[in-house]
C-alpha cells in the first residue's frame, strides 16, 4: 500500500516530482514536443530540442538547443527507462544513433529502454560550429617534414584563427564537461531519475565525466572502445599512432606466414622490408591505385588499417602490384575516409572540444617539431602524424574548467577489441584503471574500432547483454575469444 507521501509523489507529473531535486529547476520542466525526424528515417524515430543554457554558469542567460531523438521501448511492461547513447568523435552527430543501433541491440534490451540519440552542443542540429575550413585544414593530421613545418604551424594558427572569427561565442561552452551538463538536462526534461547509456570512442569519455559529475544519475554504462581519460587530448592522437606500431608489427607477422598467397616476404622482416621498400618508392614517384595517387605519407596515413590484417593486405599487395606496373586485380580495395553529414561542422566541433577541454596543450611550435621527430623515430609508421602541430597551439583563449580527472566507483561495463587502431588496448585499461566500480570485458584478437557499434557478433554480447537488462556485471574482469 502506499503512503500518503508515496501517493501524492506518484501524481505529479515527472518533471515536477523531480523538480525540488534538479539544480536548473526550470529546464527540468519543459514541455517536449516530438515529431518524426526525417522522412528518410523511420517513423519511429522521434525528435524534439532540449533547451539548455549556453554557459551554465550563467543559467539565466542565452539559452541554446539540443537536438533529441528516441525511439520508444518495446515493451511497456518491461521498460526500464531511457539508453542514452552517443557515436563518438568529438564532433559526430548522435541524433540517428537510435535508427542504426535498433536492429544491432536483442530484443529484450530494446524491449526494456527507449532508445535516445542527441547532437552534442555545436555538432549537427545543436548550434552547430562552423569554422568555413579548407578542404586541407579539415585534414586533422599531417606528416612532419623539415621543408612543411612551417606550412603547417600557418595552417594550424589558420584554423584556430578560422573558428575564433565566426564562433567566439560558441567556442569557450563546447566541451565535455558541458555536453555531461546538458545529458543531464535531457535526463531532467525527460523525467527521468538516472540514465543508462552507451558510449563508442569519445563517447566512452563523455559517458566517464559524466559518471564524475553525476554519479548517482548514473546507471547502466556501458563504454565500448575506451580511451584514457588520464591522455585527454594529445596524449590520446600520440598514443594511437604509437599502439599502431604494434598493429604493424603484428600483420608482417601475419603476412609472412602467408608468403604463398601474397608474397610480401616469408619472414616478418621481409615483408617490413617490402613494405619500406614501397613507401621509398612511393616518395620517389606517387603509385596510382582506383583513381588516387598515394605517396608514402598518404600510405603510411593508412595505419589504422593495420589491425584488420585480411583486410589491409590486398590493399598494399594491389600497392605494390601498381608500382610494377602490373594491374592491381580485383582484390584492390582502397581504404575511404568515413562519410560525414558536414565535414566542417565535425572538424570543427572536433577542436572546440579537443583544444577547449584541457589546458596541457604546448603553445611553442618547436616543441611540436621536437615530439614529431622522436615519435616518429620511436614509431615510424605513424609516430610524426600523432605528434604534429595542431590548431590547440594557438587556442584563443585557455580552458575555463580544469579537465575532468576520472575516478569513482559508479558500475559500468567496458567492452574492447584487442586490436583496435583508434583507442587501442592499452587506452581502454587506463578507463579501467579509472571506474573502479566497473568490469572489462576483452575480446582476444578482436580487430577495429568498436565491439558492440559494428553489429558483427562478439563473444562480449551476452555480458552486455545481461547487464543492460539485469544491472549484473561481470563478476570479474575477463578476457574472451
Amino acid at each position: 500500500m502506499l503512503t500518503a507521501g508515496a501517493a501524492v509523489l506518484a501524481a505529479l507529473t515527472p518533471a515536477t516530482a523531480f523538480a525540488a531535486e534538479e539544480p536548473l529547476q526550470g529546464y527540468g520542466r519543459q514541455q517536449l514536443r516530438w515529431q518524426r525526424c526525417a522522412a528518410d528515417q523511420p517513423a519511429s524515430l522521434e525528435c524534439t530540442t532540449v533547451k539548455v543554457p549556453l554557459d551554465y554558469a550563467d543559467p539565466g542567460g542565452r539559452t541554446i538547443g539540443i537536438a533529441v531523438s528516441r525511439i520508444k521501448a518495446g515493451s511497456a511492461a518491461k521498460r526500464h527507462g531511457v539508453l542514452l547513447m552517443n557515436p563518438g568523435g568529438p564532433g559526430a552527430p548522435g541524433l540517428t544513433m537510435p535508427a542504426g543501433m535498433e536492429p544491432l541491440l536483442p530484443a529484450e534490451v530494446r524491449e526494456r529502454f527507449d532508445l535516445v540519440g542527441f547532437d552534442p552542443r555545436g555538432v549537427g542540429r545543436s548550434s552547430p560550429v562552423n569554422c568555413g575550413l579548407t578542404a586541407d585544414e579539415q585534414v586533422l593530421q599531417h606528416p612532419y617534414s623539415a621543408a612543411t613545418f612551417g606550412q603547417d604551424v600557418a595552417r594550424a594558427g589558420s584554423v584556430a584563427d578560422k573558428c575564433w572569427a565566426r564562433a567566439g561565442d560558441l567556442l569557450p561552452h563546447i566541451t565535455t564537461r558541458n555536453t555531461a551538463r546538458d545529458l543531464d538536462a535531457v535526463r531532467a526534461a525527460l523525467g527521468q531519475r538516472t540514465i543508462s547509456y552507451l558510449g563508442h570512442s569519445y563517447g566512452t569519455y563523455l559517458g566517464a565525466v559524466y559518471t564524475q559529475m553525476f554519479p548517482r544519475r548514473a546507471d547502466r554504462f556501458v563504454l565500448d572502445s575506451a580511451l584514457d581519460p588520464a591522455l585527454v587530448w594529445r596524449g590520446v592522437l600520440r598514443g594511437a599512432t604509437e599502439a599502431a606500431e604494434l598493429a604493424f608489427t603484428r600483420w608482417t607477422e601475419w603476412a609472412a606466414a602467408r608468403d604463398a598467397a601474397y608474397g610480401l616476404g616469408a619472414t616478418p622482416e621481409a615483408v617490413r622490408a617490402a613494405f619500406w621498400d614501397l613507401i621509398g618508392h612511393a616518395d620517389r614517384t606517387p603509385i596510382p591505385l582506383e583513381g588516387q595517387l598515394f605517396d608514402g605519407d598518404a600510405i603510411r596515413a593508412q595505419y589504422p588499417a593495420f589491425v584488420e590484417v585480411e583486410a589491409v593486405t590486398p590493399f598494399i599487395v594491389a600497392l605494390k602490384a601498381a608500382a610494377a606496373g602490373t594491374p592491381a586485380g580485383p582484390s584492390a580495395d582502397v581504404p575511404a575516409a568515413a562519410e560525414a553529414p558536414d565535414v566542417d561542422n565535425v572538424v570543427s566541433a572536433a577542436w572546440a572540444v579537443l583544444c577547449g577541454d584541457v589546458r596541457s596543450w604546448p603553445r611553442d611550435p618547436e616543441q611540436y617539431r621536437r615530439d614529431a621527430i622522436r615519435d616518429r623515430a620511436a614509431s615510424p609508421l605513424a609516430g610524426d602524424l600523432g605528434a604534429g602541430i595542431q590548431p590547440c597551439a594557438f587556442w584563443k583563449s585557455a580552458p575555463r574548467e580544469a579537465v575532468t580527472v576520472v575516478n569513482n566507483d559508479v558500475d559500468a561495463l567496458i567492452v574492447q577489441n584487442q586490436w583496435d587502431p583508434q583507442t587501442p588496448l592499452a587506452m581502454a585499461k587506463g578507463m579501467r584503471r579509472a571506474l573502479h566500480g566497473a568490469r572489462m570485458v576483452t575480446v582476444a584478437g578482436g580487430e577495429g574500432h568498436g565491439v558492440l557499434v559494428t553489429g558483427r557478433p562478439s563473444c562480449a554480447d551476452g555480458d552486455v547483454t545481461r547487464y543492460l537488462t539485469t544491472g549484473r556485471l561481470p563478476a570479474k574482469d575477463r578476457t574472451c575469444s
